[in-house]
């Protein structure tokens, strides 16, 4: 039985305090980030996201029992083509890539962060030549078809998408005896959301999100959702995509769930 946790982006934000919260529940932890990592990978490129996988198979002696995949990057970043990337075909290489490690495992689990903006009303248009380019895994065409906004705009589209490629994976990751869930954060205190916060245009649109419960979330409480549905506490949830924004979502789309 493998005792090992796979997390990417495990150098900082939530990933980090994912990372804190399973070593302390006595799992070893493998992390990979562009740096303060077991395996250092820049998940953007092919490249990476081979170096990524091939040095956590080597790392954890091939078998994995869960996994967190949090690596990303946000809306206030110059280079929007990162934005896809990074946050959509860098974390699925990554998901996909470690799933045989994981097949067959006791209790395997993983968990990918998405994020509450992947359904904000007025952003989505789920029949949207980007989002689409991304589910047919056409990572040009997917650049080609990036949104005028940049990077502000590819972020929570490039998350819709993502959340989608979970439920997607549902059947096939079900059937291999491996449970798959999403998460969607909001507003968190974190180096990714303090980027945009202070970004001079869409910092504004980060202040005007309603929070029915009145303020922002700590790394460690969106963590600890994720190791719930790690745990076996959610033996029975899988291809779920939980909320956790403090009833932003609630607040935006009342008739949606």
């Amino acid at each position: 039985m493998s005792n090992i946790a796979v997390v990417t982006g495990s150098a900082s934000g939530i990933g980090n305090a994912v990372r804190q919260l399973l070593e302390a529940d006595g799992m070893r932890v493998v992390g990979v980030d562009l740096h303060d990592a077991e395996v250092i990978a820049d998940v953007s490129t092919p490249e990476g996201r081979s170096k990524a996988v091939a040095g956590v198979l080597e790392t954890a002696g091939g078998a994995i029992q869960k996994l967190v995949v949090a690596a990303g990057v946000g809306g206030h970043i110059e280079q929007a083509d990162l934005v896809p990337r990074v946050n959509y075909f860098g974390a699925l290489a990554v998901l996909d890539g470690l799933a045989v490690a994981m097949k067959g495992q006791p209790d395997a689990a993983a968990v990918v962060v998405s994020s509450n903006s992947a359904q904000m009303p007025g952003l989505i248009s789920e029949d949207s030549p980007f989002i689409q380019a991304m589910l047919d895994d056409d990572e040009e065409r997917a650049i080609a078809e990036l949104p005028e906004a940049g990077a502000a705009l590819a972020y929570p589209m490039s998350k819709h998408a993502l959340a989608r490629a979970v439920r997607k994976r549902a059947t096939e990751w079900g059937e291999a005896g491996v449970r798959l869930n999403g998460i969607a954060p909001g507003t968190t205190e974190t180096p990714l959301f303090r980027g945009a916060a202070d970004h001079p245009v869409l910092g504004r649109s980060v202040d005007a999100l309603p929070i029915p419960l009145g303020r922002r979330a700590k790394p460690d409480e969106i963590a600890r959702a994720i190791c719930f549905l790690l745990s076996t506490d959610a033996s029975y949830v899988h291809g779920s995509i939980m909320w956790v924004d403090g009833g932003g979502d609630a607040a935006m789309r009342p008739d949606g769930f």
